[in-house]
């Protein structure tokens, strides 16, 4: 046994030996000390030998792992991240990863060290290292593993719980962007399988509990109402309705002292939706919610810009080039009453309020009777099914304060823009629902065979290529059946005036009404497209024979219309002859009509042809 453990002790050392012989190969041919360029790995080996040289035959993964894990351990305890020689971390994960892609040792080890470093670096460390990640990122993801993904999502998860949104908002982007790209987007790793909502995002603020002295502007609102009231009664003493003088009257909101727990409250009900199937809770919503979007529009309008004080609208540059909402991200605002007022007059914290109250009424209007008949909600997990039906009542609602929070919205600086930003978020966003509904089925296509491709490439060369004249197929000799004078079978049919004469825009016009009536009886959406076809068919060519006799109609045609609105045109029995439409011989030519032979003629000509070419 104390053998074995020698012969193991000295394989070992021997590895470490060949590791330490790469990296001060690797000092000498990178000069730099800094994460990047990444360390070719194929230029410090010699030609023809292996990365491990004559090891590699007799390689051991545990004995590799162990030998870099010596490595890496002795240089994390000796150099300090911002020294220079911290480049042999790097240069050693370089290697390890060029091992690992020729399976000389484990495909995760690299990411497991990476795992071990970020434990043992302070915040300020982890945003340099983390560097290394993201200039690899293709390279340690190739080829994904279900071992790797759970390594990459310990470490940007553990990265997360350490980091503060608020204080450094941008690591924390880049790791959720990293995690972005590592994984497919259609992976349920980074989905809420089962619809849970962040309950544990509590909004503490200051009770309520006594009265409170009303501030001085409030003093005046309420003096204000009292004197509207004065004017009504004086009003209704001197015969002037009572509803007139009222409508004049500004209409009034909530003081501010009444407005804070009220608004504040809301954000319990934004982190836990499912308290307004409660009636009190949703009554308790609706209130809140329509009294701030009064306040909100009553208020003056302030704009944060970066490195400078307050702005109201009015002051704000109309040139579109500031960057007014720069510094405005805050994802937990204070709650304190004596920042109340400031707050409501800021436009940026009045957004952010406004868009959590369209995801919620998004998330309420998905609960109406109609939707909750879609075939993607009967399909849905039963996590994600509630018993909750939204009322007709509260539909109407709904709707009213969704247009009325969207046309707020739109108003101010870039109110346009912005809204359109966030309606392509929330449209999104419902996709996203609905493809969680259906158990996050698969929509990544799987990759077209080689052979089928190249079969379909060459089949379309064949179908576009040139193709050679066919042959005239033999005609048989006797035309006999031509002089068949059955009225189905012979040349009757084709004397008919309408097979040589035009037909009137009004013809036209009176298919299309029978269109029309044929449409509203159609049961299939097939049957349905064919009329249009035929009815859009119909009507091109109605307006092109009444362009030639209507023409000065055409402004009567209301826009969207067709050849149905058309006036109907009364000829007389005179004017027959000049208006009506020319024949296949008078369209030919311009040549007087006596110069041709008369349609008559030309039929007893025919026949006696065909009669001498079937004697023949």
């Amino acid at each position: 046994m104390n053998e074995m453990a020698v012969i193991d002790s000295a394989t070992e050392n021997l590895f470490t030996t060949r590791l330490s012989e790469l990296l001060r190969r690797a000092r000498e041919w990178k000069r730099s000390t800094s994460i990047d360029p990444p360390l070719q790995v194929s230029n410090l080996l010699d030609e023809g030998q292996g990365v491990l040289g004559s090891l590699q035959a007799d390689k051991e993964t545990s004995e590799i792992e162990i030998a870099a894990k010596s490595i890496f351990y002795s240089t994390l305890a000796s150099y300090d991240i911002s020294d220079p020689l911290f480049v042999t971390v790097w240069d050693l994960l370089d290697i390890l990863q060029y091992c690992s892609d020729r399976d000389l040792c484990s495909q995760q080890l690299v990411l497991l060290l990476i795992e071990e470093l970020f434990d043992g670096l302070s915040l300020t460390g982890c945003r340099y290292a983390f560097t290394f990640l993201e200039s690899r990122r293709e390279t340690l993801i190739t080829p994904q593993s279900q071992n790797k993904n759970l390594v990459i999502l310990r470490i940007c998860n553990e990265l997360l719980r350490r980091l503060s949104r608020a204080e450094d908002p941008v690591f924390c982007g880049r790791v959720y962007i990293f995690l972005f790209q590592s994984f497919p987007l259609g992976d349920r790793s980074s989905v809420n399988l089962r619809g849970n909502f962040h309950v544990e995002n509590v909004t503490t603020f200051e009770e309520y509990l006594g009265e409170i002295t009303p501030h001085p502007e409030d003093s005046m609102e309420v003096d204000a109402k009292e004197e509207v009231n004065e004017d009504i009664q004086v009003a209704e003493k001197d015969g002037v309705p009572a509803t007139m003088e009222a409508a004049k009257a500004k209409p009034s909101t909530m003081d501010i002292n009444a407005l804070y727990p009220v608004f504040w409250s809301l954000q319990n009900f934004f982190s836990d939706p499912p308290r307004l199937f409660d009636t009190e809770n949703f009554k308790r919503f609706k209130d809140g919610l329509e009294a701030t979007l009064a306040k909100f529009k009553e208020v003056p309008k302030v704009i944060q810009t970066v490195g400078s004080a307050l702005l109201t609208t009015a002051q704000a540059p109309l040139d579109g080039d500031h960057d007014e909402f720069a510094s405005a991200s805050n994802p937990k605002y204070l709650t304190s009453l004596d920042l109340f007022k400031l707050e409501l007059s800021d436009l940026a914290f009045q957004r952010h309020i406004l868009v959590q109250a369209l995801i919620m009424v998004d998330f309420l209007l998905t609960l109406t009777e109609k939707s909750k008949s879609k075939p993607y909600y009967q399909s849905a997990q039963k996590a994600m099914q509630y018993s909750f039906t939204l009322n007709e009542e509260d539909t109407e609602w709904a709707l009213g304060i969704k247009m009325s929070i969207a046309n707020y919205l739109q108003d101010g600086p870039d109110g346009k823009f912005y809204y359109r930003m966030v309606d392509t978020v929330l449209s999104r966003d419902k996709n996203w629902v609905r493809w969680k509904m259906a158990n996050c089925k698969s929509f990544q296509r799987t990759k077209v065979p080689t052979k089928d491709y190249v079969d379909s490439k060459s089949g379309a060369q064949r179908a576009v290529g040139n193709k050679k004249a066919p042959k005239p197929g033999r005609t048989s000799s006797s035309l006999q059946f031509l002089s068949n004078t059955d009225v189905h079978n012979g040349l009757s049919p084709l004397r008919h005036n309408e097979k040589f004469e035009k037909p009137s825009p009004q013809i036209y016009a009176t298919q299309i009404r029978t269109i029309d009536l044929d449409l509203d009886m159609a049961d299939s959406e097939e049957e349905k497209r064919k009329l249009l076809d035929t009815k859009s068919s119909r009507t091109w060519r109605g307006l092109r024979l009444a362009s030639q006799g209507q023409l000065k109609s055409f402004d009567s045609i209301e826009h969207g219309k067709g050849l149905e609105k058309l006036p109907p045109v009364t000829l007389s029995t005179e004017a027959i002859g000049d208006e009506r439409a020319p024949t296949a011989s008078e369209d030919r030519d311009s040549v007087p009509q006596e110069q041709h032979p008369s349609v008559e003629e030309q039929r007893a000509d025919q026949q006696d042809q065909i009669m001498a070419d079937s004697a023949i």
